[in-house]
């Protein structure tokens, strides 16, 4: 509106709505031409070509003081109106409202050129300056020796307050003389100007988007490590007093990697790199004693927050035991049946807090023994998973048996030697085959019961299998369950939604209302399954929509609902 506002003149505008066909009848009856409708009926049965005007209408005088340009309509939705527009030297006068409106092309990228035809032949450049310069600054107008011209604007969107005076009739002064009168078309031209220009704007937004990303990546970019300084007499120095620093060690031990990397060590300075790499080994002493002190940190909180514990899990069992005492015969009889309800409520929730303590505290102290026990066997391999360690146990407790069956074979065979030779008519036997005897009943004795225990540990071992392909299967099983129920509650609600807007269709053409049974009947033909209850209680669900009101006196008495969806729309 503020673009088209400049294009007005000094004078105040006179509104002339071209829904009246009398307006239009006088611009024609000006320009000295009868008005034509769009069957090609005069619209005036009493036009007088002669008089150059209608019969009781006073002529309009085109240079009276008030006629200027309209503002564009303020909203898409209002239509256009278009009025006489008076200039110095011409007056415009607008098409046929009837009409449809002029056709135009394609707008080219970045247009400010426009193609005005339809000019009087007497037509000049100050004329057209005088006309179009109302729309915006021109830059160049080319005429053709025809009647039509370019006319190149300084900005954008003064082209289209110029396509607003497309259609206009233009008529030079009060003369009707065919070389003073015209019909305008202004439409989009294609300006090698406006293209180049347009292209270079575009390559100028394309540099600032570039830049601002540019920006904005070093911005979010970390910031660079400090460049390694090359190697030098004075730097060796440095380097070296720098390692043998706690605080500068890891600085020192990165530099110093570089140089070794870059290939800075030779002959000259070998000893120089050795001094720091030895430097650097003197740290592993204070490393590990700083691991030590952690370590030792960390056994001692281990050992307070298991004495805390402990502690506490004495507590509850005298908690619990208080509860126990409470609930005998001889306590128990005394309390009313609320204070029992309570009682044994707090008995059942102390007990579980203390089952669940006393666990916590029986799985750190079987941790312990696994780490005392896992000291013992150095050779066995750590193993994080439960299923792993049992795996890698059944295995070393195979090894230690075919360890044990050739130990046994190798004393079965000096037994039969000691028998051989010292013949089968001594009752006596010797010390020494009393103990191989013994020795080898110990041995059996030991294999018998790693052979079971390696028995039970392959039945735990089965155990644990079954256990974690029956927690998968059940985690699958509740996978489906979960989806399914989520399918099944997009269902219900797009079947809320549906029924919803039924209802409001079926009560918006009821304007008296419906009772929930004639609803019901209706929806039960599109489907079946409908229930009432259900249909009431969806109703209920939205007072914004729905609203149940009582009709009828007495006998006749009856629950409808009314659609009011839109009271609340014509209200505000």
């Amino acid at each position: 509106s503020d673009s088209i506002c400049n294009m007005t003149m000094d004078s105040n505008s006179m509104t002339m709505p071209m829904s009246d066909p009398n307006a239009w009848a006088t611009a024609m009856n000006n320009l000295g031409m009868p008005p034509i409708g769009m069957t090609g009926q005069p619209l005036m049965p009493d036009f007088d070509p002669n008089l150059g005007m209608m019969a009781g209408i006073t002529p309009m005088n085109p240079m009276m003081p008030g006629l200027s340009m309209v503002p564009a309509p303020l909203s898409q939705d209002i239509p256009v109106i278009k009025e006489i527009i008076h200039c110095k030297s011409c007056t415009l006068f607008p098409p046929n409202p009837n009409l449809p409106p002029p056709a135009t092309r394609e707008r080219p990228p970045g247009c400010k050129t426009v193609f005005v035809g339809g000019l009087p032949e007497n037509a000049t450049e100050q004329l057209i300056m005088e006309v179009f310069g109302q729309c915006g600054d021109i830059t160049a107008i080319r005429k053709s020796k025809k009647n039509f011209c370019h006319i190149r604007f300084a900005e954008e969107f003064t082209v289209d307050k110029a396509l607003f005076l497309s259609g206009y009739r233009i008529r030079l002064g009060s003369s009707t003389d065919k070389k003073d009168t015209g019909r305008l078309h202004v439409d989009f031209a294609q300006a090698r100007d406006d293209l180049y220009e347009w292209e270079c704007r575009q390559r100028m937004l394309a540099r600032e988007e570039r830049h601002r990303r540019k920006m904005e990546e070093d911005r979010l970019r970390p910031p660079s490590p400090p460049p390694i300084v090359h190697y030098s007499e004075h730097e060796c120095s440095q380097l070296g007093d720098k390692i043998k620093d706690d605080g500068k060690f890891a600085e020192a031990v990165r530099v110093l990697l570089t140089w070794l990397e870059r290939g800075e060590v030779n002959r000259r300075n070998a000893n120089n790199f050795y001094s720091m790499i030895q430097s650097s080994n003197s740290h592993i002493r204070r490393l590990m004693s700083e691991k030590s002190q952690h370590e030792k940190e960390m056994e001692e909180a281990k050992e307070k927050f298991k004495t805390a514990l402990a502690g506490i899990l004495a507590q509850f069992e005298q908690i619990v035991s208080v509860f126990q005492a409470a609930s005998k015969q001889k306590a128990w009889d005394h309390f009313s049946k609320a204070q029992r309800k309570n009682l044994d409520m707090w008995r059942k929730q102390a007990e579980e807090i203390r089952n669940m303590h006393n666990e916590q505290l029986m799985g750190i102290r079987r941790e312990e023994e696994m780490e005392m026990s896992d000291d013992d066997m150095e050779d066995a391999p750590d193993s994080k998973d439960s299923e792993d360690s049992g795996v890698s146990q059944a295995e070393a407790l195979k090894e230690e048996n075919d360890s044990l069956r050739c130990q046994l074979d190798a004393y079965r065979n000096e037994v039969e030697l000691l028998k051989q030779e010292q013949g089968k008519n001594q009752p006596i036997r010797s010390e020494e085959d009393s103990t191989h005897s013994q020795q080898l009943s110990f041995l059996q004795q030991a294999l018998q019961g790693m052979q079971k225990q390696l028995l039970k540990m392959r039945e735990e071992l089965k155990q644990r299998e079954a256990e974690l392909e029956k927690s998968l299967e059940d985690k699958q099983q509740l996978k489906n369950q979960v989806q399914n129920l989520k399918e099944g509650l997009q269902n219900l609600q797009n079947t809320h939604v549906m029924q919803v807007r039924i209802i409001s269709t079926f009560l918006h053409v009821h304007p008296f209302g419906a009772s929930i049974e004639y609803i019901c009947s209706y929806l039960q033909r599109l489907d079946t399954k409908i229930n009432p209850s259900e249909v009431e209680a969806l109703l209920s669900r939205l007072p914004c929509t729905f609203r149940q009101e009582l009709t009828g006196v007495g006998a006749s008495l009856e629950k409808r609902w009314n659609f009011c969806g839109f009271q609340g729309i014509k209200s505000t």
